[in-house]
């Protein structure tokens, strides 16, 4: 299993600098306005509420944008994310925008380990997060054990029905990935990344699994907590497939150019750990 690790960390440590640059993350906006916010958070803002005067944790933060945003509405926010590249970029952004947000390199399933266990009153985590862990019930676990009993989960994240799809070279989505966990990883050697950039992704082999929506929600309720809230969304935060298959919804988000009604892109859950 260490062989997954270490060509996903050797990815994402090369995909930091073409993040840092695309417009799609928006540093330098983060760096010009105090009040900005991540497209990400803006759309979770809804489900999500309040969290101001919270102590939160965002795992697989990568460059820390979502995490800052979080603190910018009044969280005390931890950042965990296991590239080291991307851990000190997003220190250094926190740092360059005032904004009091720490940061841990650390392996997701090693987060109760290096964080103060049973302490949080929030976990979050963003979108793109849980397709690259291979055992979802571990990190139902560690969800738990992160949070302190009344304190909850917010999880937005690509849907596992959008990962099982591809397009066909009629234009046609066909199904050619499985929808429930697996034990072993599907392989995958792209040379590029999901924001527009003309960086070199040296590192292009990455393992990745998909967890069904019943598993993920099993997973919390072993772990101990209660379903607060899911959500099933049309729209995803990046172009999830090339050409015209897809069009902006707005406001960073995609969805099918065409009976966009057919496919659930993303999901939202909310749950409580159990007192």
């Amino acid at each position: 299993m260490a062989k997954y690790l270490d060509l996903n960390r050797a990815n994402w440590d090369d995909r930091v600098p073409a993040h840092i640059a695309s417009a799609d993350y928006a540093v330098q906006r983060f760096l010009d306005d105090p009040a900005f916010l991540s497209d990400v958070v803006r759309f979770d803002l809804p489900l999500l509420g309040d969290v101001s005067g919270l102590r939160g944790v965002h795992l697989q933060c990568h460059i820390g944008t979502d995490t800052i945003s979080l603190a910018r509405l009044g969280a005390s926010m931890t950042g965990l994310d296991f590239s080291g590249a991307a851990v000190a970029a997003a220190a250094r952004l926190a740092a360059a925008t005032g904004i009091g947000a720490s940061f841990v390199q650390a392996d997701v399933y090693d987060a109760a380990d290096v964080l103060e266990p049973g302490s949080f009153d929030l976990v979050y985590t963003g979108v793109g997060a849980l397709t690259w862990l291979p055992d979802i019930r571990r990190w139902g676990r560690v969800v738990a054990d992160l949070l302190r009993p009344g304190g909850r989960l917010f999880i937005r994240d690509g849907h596992p029905m959008l990962y099982t799809l591809d397009i066909d070279n009629d234009g046609r989505l066909v199904v050619t990935d499985p929808y429930f966990e697996t034990s072993d990883a599907r392989v995958s050697d792209y040379p590029g990344t999901y924001v527009q950039t003309d960086a070199v992704i040296e590192h292009t082999v990455t393992h990745w699994w998909n967890h069904g929506i019943g598993e993920t929600v099993t997973a919390l309720l072993e772990a101990g907590l209660t379903l607060t809230g899911l959500a099933e969304h049309d729209t995803v935060p990046w172009r999830a497939f090339p050409g015209e298959a897809m069009a902006s919804a707005g406001g960073g988000e995609w969805r099918l150019a065409e009976m966009p009604e057919r496919l659930a892109a993303s999901f939202t859950i909310r749950a409580v750990k159990n007192s």
